[in-house]
């Protein structure tokens, strides 16, 4: 492959004029290569991007007309993330100039970073060029805010515009959507991209007024409600034989930074709880706290437990898939998340009244809650049931992991369930979890296995 070579130097573009002046500058001027380094690093925080989903879709963006890449192929460029996904996207920001001063971020304009400012014929032509050279799969483009939300939006939509209508380009394009802009430019940016995301920030209101006071959870929640509303009416045109464009087909996520403030995992679910419910989003991404430089004294002085995250992303697959609600999974004497045990197993103990059950007559929603079915493994379970009783060597052709599920199970074979009273059931289930064993149950999660 011949190497990649950067467009040449130009000078770095001015910040808009109603745009505070960052402590810290670029000492003179930046090339696309230097710029790339500040704007990619400056994304990495945000963790609400993949482009799962985007397969589902078959009708939206065929390429049986000459284009420029495809959602159905994939990348080679690969970046993992702590709770395990891999995503192969050119990840950036338009400009990490900003004109908020969210304490928790560190391109607040208060903070002392250099600044950078991407043209939009850059972005074009580095998304072009990235994925000409099978580095990535797709774009995912999010910026600080400059001038106004309706100025940001504009040339986010704008770089998306241009690589669908003036390149043809047919790979996976994320957009972060701005709060309080334009509904028009909310409807151009469903039209050019796969996913939009609009990021709630922080659990609750009170958090918000706490470390970004400029930010209000109705305006975030505005945002999100006219993206669903848009979904909808695409979807009920295109029901009714209407020959409309797709509209954001692989929907919209959101992100919830945890671990900035003490609100405590139960009231972190019930916020997932209702965005899910009121604005039908694909996915809520949680992101530990990080600590930047210069940071306000309100702010902890360290990230919050890595298993902390792992564990809400477990919570969550619970709420949207196992028929768990938060009450639940956090109850009042228990608000955070046990982090040695994984939420389903930490509620099964708590209700050890409640099992074993009988693998062989259990209806679908309680096989749910045996710690150790995941949802393929009870789909599965009930179709040999029809015609014989399941057994645990069933179970172990099914890889179900035994050791967590048994003592929760009554199957066809003698002696089920005897381990269910013995004091030291919990120390069976709370291994010290190392990084390795984070990343395998993480994808054991995400594939609907909890």
């Amino acid at each position: 492959m011949s190497a990649f070579v950067l467009p040449a130097r130009s000078p770095s573009e001015t910040p808009p004029t109603s745009h505070p002046t960052p402590a810290l500058q670029a000492k003179g001027p930046l090339d696309v290569r230097g710029k790339l380094a500040i704007l990619a690093d400056a994304a990495k925080y945000d963790a609400s991007c993949a482009s799962s989903g985007a397969k589902g879709a078959r009708d939206r963006r065929k390429n049986s007309d000459p284009g420029i890449g495809s959602t159905e192929s994939m990348g080679i460029c690969h970046s993992y993330t702590p709770d395990g996904r891999c995503v192969s996207l050119l990840k950036i920001l338009l400009t990490n100039y900003c004109i908020f001063d969210c304490q928790y971020c560190v391109n607040r304009v208060t903070s002392d970073v250099r600044r950078a400012r991407f043209k939009i014929e850059q972005v074009v032509s580095l998304t072009l060029e990235f994925y000409k050279r099978n580095y990535i799969e797709g774009l995912f483009l999010s910026s600080g805010i400059i001038g106004s939300p309706d100025d940001t939006m504009a040339e986010l939509v704008e770089v998306a515009r241009r690589l669908r209508e003036d390149h043809h380009f047919r790979g996976y394009i994320h957009l972060k959507t701005i709060p309080e802009c334009s509904e028009e430019l909310i409807e151009q940016a469903g039209l050019f991209a796969d996913r939009l995301s609009v990021n709630v920030e922080l659990p609750t209101e009170t958090d918000l007024q706490k470390l970004a006071p400029e930010k209000r959870t109705p305006q975030i929640e505005a945002a999100m409600a006219e993206v669903k509303t848009r979904r909808e009416a695409n979807r009920a045109d295109r029901r009714r034989g209407f020959q409309a464009a797709p509209f954001a087909p692989a929907g919209q996520s959101t992100q919830m930074i945890v671990g900035a403030t003490d609100t405590p995992d139960r009231e972190i679910l019930k916020t997932s709880t209702r965005l899910y419910k009121r604005h039908d989003l694909r996915r809520i991404y949680y992101s530990a706290y990080s600590p930047i430089p210069h940071a306000d004294a309100r702010l902890p002085g360290q990230s919050p437990p890595l298993v902390r995250e792992h564990r809400l992303y477990q919570a969550d697959w619970l709420l949207r898939f196992y028929g768990f609600n938060a009450e639940e999974i956090t109850p009042d004497d228990a608000p955070d998340l046990d982090l040695d045990l994984d939420p389903k197993t930490a509620w099964a103990l708590r209700h050890r009244g409640l099992f074993p059950v009988d693998i062989n007559k259990a209806a679908k929603e309680t096989l749910l809650r045996v710690p150790g079915l995941g949802v393929r493994s009870v789909e599965r379970i009930l179709k040999i049931r029809r015609f014989r009783a399941v057994r645990l060597a069933d179970l172990k052709r099914l890889r179900v992991p035994l050791k967590k599920a048994r003592p929760f199970l009554l199957t066809a074979d003698p002696g089920g369930g005897k381990f269910l009273d013995s004091e030291s059931l919990r120390e069976r289930f709370a291994p010290q979890l190392t990084q390795g064993l984070l990343f395998d149950a993480a994808g054991s999660a995400l594939t609907g296995e909890v």
